[in-house]
């Protein structure tokens, strides 16, 4: 460590209070290391230090800080700089500077301290595992899930072969035109072995119908299996808004299956559940505590448990989702690997699935599987040396949404491959579906336009005023009953979907904050709302925080609406989808919504779970951090038909993004290679 800038702890804590001022580290940082500077005042600065980066890394979604790392990239160790902040003109010390002179071995020399770091027994607060340093309890979460997976892999299911083959046929019969092979079958089959499995994808690849299909299969063996009765199946997904749209998505779907040629074709769609919880209701969540209900020693009582929207599950969820699985029971996990990871600290999906392009299948998978399924899984993804885990990982291939003119789907795929050049050529084609705006050339009022009125050409995409003239011209007279009132709502939500505002940052001039205020302001202006604060009627809310007592999830977008009076408006309500496919609504009075915020303007990462019919986003003027493929790749696939990218900058700032991937430190994977 550098002497310059400091030789003991106080020093030390002191240089980590002025990072802390300036945003670059979190006070919990700080004072986790200086609780362990003042219980052990013999522990090394360099010690110390660490604590506090390992501390800090999680805040960033990294289960762990990785020495070697740090040492390579040191300004990759703090948030540099905030959202909406600039590091260059800041006169303090960068770690750069402050690890000056250290090397590696020096760095784990300083580490080996019996009362602080140990090698995983013990209770020390921190857990050293070769060039990575954990907090413990992440360590274990880290163990946990490995462990338990490893365990589902060696432990496969008996399955009556020529009884799934015969319903994969029912389920997946000969189609004319259909893509070769099916990965939606073979996804299937795969599932259907193993006790673990993963179902991954992009937009439009099937996920839900492969799942769907997946459930009668599994339910179709077990009636006609010896027990005679379905399996006790679960659905879940990790927010109240992903929750919705699963169960949407799913009710459908199981009710288009055709199950005539199957044996107790409709007791097996009876059996397929459509109810979708949050994996915090699932489990049983506490107030108060991060202990749920329903654990190894009280699991649930299921046979299969399926998570959607997988890539937002953090570490720790991943692990009590599986501590609270009977050791009989199936995990189904579906998402998009390539999708932005969990916020918290882990990107699990995204660490499993890290193989799944190549498939890594052995020779006896692509054998089975072609006994089963009639299909070949391809030559090129056969691997000798294939391991466990990939024999559980299907990935699906084909986009049944957007089809090879697509300049979505095109810009989606040149992002996810990190090619500047498939970029430039995706936008510079004319594409219907695709529009950029260059603020730097049109000016702030192309923007205004954007987002009020959307594009305007025949049967274009829309914008903000479209829900806005739901909200004002369909409203039903006085009187009305609570049907009509609940089918003005429905027509308002659905409104609303076709046009969301994504954006990267939360604070600044292009981040939530201050888009949403100068977007209301504009509203405002334009006499399509009443006020640009407080509560008004068609203002949109967004929940930031489960509310069980509500029935509102984390993510759930409300509308407020003035109930038709008498004399005119009548009190303010806001409107929820009730999220369980019925197309009922929740209504609301706004005094009881006590976490919420506009949300005009959405953040990428609150956007997941979610698609809109016309999606724009916007990026700043400046290359952040958190600016990256993943991110620019998500907020694409949010669009269901148009996308919008609106640039504040020069396109330097899309084309660095996509030349930089999400980073995410752990051990997952390095376990299950050892």
């Amino acid at each position: 460590m550098n002497p310059a800038f400091f030789h003991d702890n106080t020093a030390l804590l002191a240089l980590l209070e002025r990072w802390a001022e300036h945003g670059w580290l979190r006070a919990l940082d700080v004072a986790f290391a200086s609780f362990l500077a003042r219980e052990t005042p013999d522990a090394p600065p360099l010690l110390i230090l660490a604590a506090a980066l390992a501390s800090h890394q999680l805040g960033r979604g990294h289960a762990c800080l990785d020495l070697a790392h740090t040492l390579a990239d040191p300004g990759f160790a703090l948030s540099l700089p905030p959202e909406g902040a600039d590091a260059s003109a800041e006169p303090l010390p960068l770690p750069a500077a402050v690890l000056d002179g250290v090397s590696l071995a020096g760095w784990q020399q300083a580490l080996r301290h019996p009362q602080l770091v140990g090698d995983g027994a013990g209770d020390t607060p921190l857990v050293g595992v070769g060039s990575r340093l954990y907090l413990r309890r992440y360590w274990q979460y880290e163990q946990s899930v490995r462990a338990a997976i490893d365990a589902r892999l060696a432990a496969p299911p008996a399955l009556p072969e020529a009884a799934l083959r015969g319903a994969l046929g029912v389920l997946f019969p000969p189609t004319a035109g259909a893509p070769s092979p099916d990965w939606q079958k073979l996804a299937c089959a795969l599932a259907a072995r193993s006790a673990f499995a993963i179902v991954t994808g992009g937009p439009g690849t099937g996920k839900t119908t492969t799942v769907v299909r997946l459930l009668a299969v599994l339910q179709a063996l077990a009636i006609a299996g010896t027990d005679a009765r379905p399996l006790r199946i679960r659905l879940a997904a990790p927010t109240g808004k992903a929750a919705a749209r699963l169960n949407e998505s799913i009710a459908g779907a199981v009710a288009r299956l055709d199950l005539a040629a199957l044996p107790d074709g409709e007791a097996v769609r009876a059996a397929i559940p459509v109810e979708v919880t949050t994996l915090h209701r699932l489990l049983g969540s506490r107030p108060d505590t991060r202990h749920f209900r329903h654990h190894a020693g009280n699991p649930l009582p299921v046979d299969v448990l399926v998570v959607d929207e997988a890539s937002m599950v953090d570490l720790e969820m991943m692990a009590a989702v599986l501590a609270a699985l009977p050791p009989g029971a199936r995990l189904v996990l579906l998402g998009d690997k390539d999708q932005l990871a969990s916020v918290e600290a882990g990107a699990v999906l995204g660490e499993l699935c890290r193989r799944a392009q190549q498939g890594h299948y052995s020779a006896d998978t692509v054998a089975w599987l072609a006994q089963v399924t009639g299909e070949q899984a391809g030559a090129e993804l056969t691997d000798t040396a294939g391991r466990p885990l990939d024999q559980a990982v299907a990935m699906l291939r084909h986009s049944y949404r957007f089809g090879g003119d697509s300049g979505i789907g095109q810009l989606a795929a040149a992002v996810n491959a990190g090619s500047v050049d498939g970029v430039r050529r995706a936008l510079a084609h004319g594409h219907a579906d695709l529009t950029r705006l260059v603020l730097a050339d049109e000016g702030e009022a192309a923007l205004r336009r954007l987002v009020i009125d959307g594009i305007p050409r025949q049967d274009g995409p829309l914008g903000y005023r479209h829900y806005l003239d739901v909200v004002r011209n369909q409203r039903p007279p006085a009187g009305t009953d609570q049907a009509g009132l609940d089918a003005w709502a429905n027509r308002v939500l659905a409104a609303h979907g076709q046009f969301q505002l994504l954006c990267a940052l939360r604070r600044g001039q292009w981040g939530v904050e201050g888009l949403n205020r100068r977007i209301a302001g504009w509203l405002r202006e334009a006499g399509l709302i009443g006020a640009a604060e407080g509560w008004y009627a068609g203002r949109p809310v967004l929940v930031t925080r489960n509310d069980y007592g509500l029935g509102l999830m984390n993510g759930d977008i409300g509308i407020t609406l003035a109930l038709p009076g008498p004399d005119g408006d009548g009190p303010l309500r806001v409107a929820f989808p009730a999220g369980d496919g019925s197309g009922g609504i929740k209504w609301v009075q706004p005094s009881r919504l006590q976490a919420i915020e506009t949300v005009y303007a959405l953040t990428v990462h609150k956007s997941q779970g979610s698609e809109f019919t016309h999606t724009a986003m916007a990026l700043p003027e400046r290359l952040n951090p958190i600016l990256t493929r993943e991110l620019v790749y998500t907020g694409i696939t949010r669009a269901k038909r148009w996308f919008s990218l609106v640039e504040a900058g020069s396109a330097a700032v899309l084309e660095q993004a996509v030349g930089r991937r999400v980073l995410r430190v752990s051990g997952l994977m390095e376990t299950a290679e050892a």
